[in-house]
């Protein structure tokens, strides 16, 4: 899964995952599967946003979907510019090439669009030409992973890889806590552990089971893919013959992770995801297995980003704030979604 490459150095804007007031509220499934239903946007109503304005085209660019989490953020921006009739959306072909995503942003910038929504494969190698987007008088809306320099961007959205990490930790802690469990075993699958968002979920995870006295250990690395989390998993298993609770960083490596608990026959422990997937919170809704809650780092951010977009151009604000402007950072909340309000997610969760 795809995140914040850095976190940011000024004022943040925390926002729910539902919505973000700028006229829509997401309602179906952003699954990334061939057979899973479209995602629609309903607009709301009663906000004088959602009424059609001068007409916004709004380039789009990310990385190519080869995983569920990228995949449900081009259906989330695809779906967020359906919703509007004056919106146009420009979407170049998705790549994991620099290069490729330069001259495709380039490409957006001499047809002259009125904002570029995108999600770079690397903030720091994008930077440049997000710049030369600005500097032509194109909005930037810079989606998840940050570019280098505010110059490069008018508005950043993206999720809290920090608070990820400190939202499963607080639902570790206070289980255990219920379960009057003194001195646990608290195992962590992590992601790879050289990038600064896996590093920022550990940290957040660590501080979150300190203030109740807790450790993390055993811990894990892997590389958010089915088998990598199947692999490490089955390492930790067999080196840990007791565990109280578990945390895996990312729902689309969760697959493997519970295959590898499945075939462990594993169950004295329960387990948090993280992201959000459909088939994540599925489990979580059947109450059968290890899965109990998992931590959102909600796609439906590539929605929002689209219809920033189309609020900057339009120069408008967002309707449940006072100011007359879009904000610079929106960090989006990482809710826990267990049993009890999973109905309330499901419908916008990805297909892993």
């Amino acid at each position: 899964m795809e995140k914040l490459n850095k976190r940011l150095g000024r004022r943040e804007v925390l926002l729910g995952t539902a919505g973000l007031g700028v006229g829509g509220v997401l309602a179906a499934c952003t699954g990334n599967k061939k057979d899973s239903p479209p995602v629609t946007i309903s607009a709301a109503a009663s906000n004088a946003n959602s009424a059609p304005g001068k007409t916004v085209t709004i380039g789009f660019s990310a990385p190519a979907a080869d995983h569920g989490w990228i995949g449900a953020i081009a259906k989330n921006a695809s779906a967020a510019s359906k919703q509007f009739s004056d919106v146009k959306l420009e979407a170049v072909q998705p790549t994991n090439d620099i290069a490729a995503q330069i001259a495709a942003v380039e490409t957006l910038i001499n047809k002259k669009v009125d904002v570029i929504v995108m999600l770079p494969n690397d903030g720091k190698q994008l930077t440049a030409v997000a710049r030369k987007a600005m500097n032509a008088g194109i909005q930037v809306v810079n989606l998840d992973r940050i570019f280098d320099t505010p110059l490069a961007y008018r508005t950043w959205i993206g999720g809290d890889n920090y608070g990820m990490g400190v939202s499963a930790g607080n639902f570790i802690g206070d289980e255990l806590k219920k379960k009057g469990v003194s001195n646990p075993v608290i195992a962590e699958v992590a992601g790879i552990d050289s990038l600064p968002l896996t590093q920022d979920r550990s940290k957040g995870f660590r501080d979150a089971l300190a203030k109740y006295g807790f450790r993390v250990g055993p811990r894990q690395a892997a590389q958010f893919t089915v088998q990598s989390g199947q692999q490490v998993t089955a390492s930790l298993l067999q080196s840990a013959p007791k565990i109280d609770a578990m945390w895996n960083h990312d729902d689309d490596q969760g697959v493997g992770v519970l295959a590898a608990i499945r075939q462990a026959n594993r169950s004295e422990f329960f387990m948090v995801g993280g992201a959000g997937s459909a088939n994540a919170m599925r489990e979580i809704k059947s109450d059968k297995g290890v899965l109990k809650a998992t931590v959102l780092y909600p796609p439906t951010m590539a929605a929002s980003a689209i219809q920033l977009g189309r609020l900057i151009v339009q120069t408008k604000g967002m309707s449940d704030l006072s100011q007359k402007e879009v904000p610079a950072s929106i960090t989006l909340y990482s809710a826990t979604v267990t049993k009890e309000n999973v109905d309330q997610y499901l419908p916008l969760g990805f297909e892993s």
